[in-house]
């Protein structure tokens, strides 16, 4: 038995041991407290993403009313009748062919994105707003106050109200 003993321990000594159970539940702790600190890290970028792609589209459709603005005798088109999700079609009929007197406008949407555009009933001035469902966040463009694109009011959660109210 002695002998038997002996053996083991030279064993030991001779760094054929493997891990104890101790030093492998260190192990386990420690990758588990680093996984509970990256996984909400990776979701909120991506939720930051997801909003950044909703003001970017905002402000592409900016650009392509201005455009269509311009080309169309200084007349902004008609405003959209529900949440577009793929793109926005500027100075089209509902069948798709050309409003009068013009060169149609294309804002296409970043996936996810969902955007509504309403001219004024003045016909001076419009506002955009777009959302992405990964974010949430509704962003807004007035061009009767210009600047940028911006964040909606807090409470903002359907299109029809970041439409009226912004």
């Amino acid at each position: 038995m002695k002998e038997t003993l002996r053996r083991m321990q030279k064993k030991r000594a001779a760094g054929d041991g493997g891990f104890t159970l101790v030093e492998l539940l260190v192990v386990v702790v420690i990758i588990g407290v680093l996984v509970a600190i990256a996984v909400p890290m990776y979701l909120n970028y991506r939720k930051g993403a997801a909003n950044k792609s909703a003001e970017s589209d905002v402000r592409a459709a900016v650009s392509a009313i201005e455009q269509f603005y311009t080309e169309n005798n200084n007349a902004y088109p008609e405003s959209t009748t529900a949440d577009v999700q793929t793109k926005l079609l500027f100075g089209t009929t509902a069948s798709g062919t050309t409003a009068t007197g013009g060169t149609p406008q294309t804002a296409t949407l970043s996936p996810g994105n969902s955007m509504q555009y309403k001219r004024a009933s003045t016909k001076d001035s419009y506002r955009i707003c777009a959302v992405n469902t990964d974010g949430g966040v509704y962003y807004v463009y007035d061009s009767s106050a210009g600047g940028s694109v911006r964040k909606a009011a807090d409470g903002i959660k359907t299109m029809d109200t970041c439409l009226a109210t912004g």
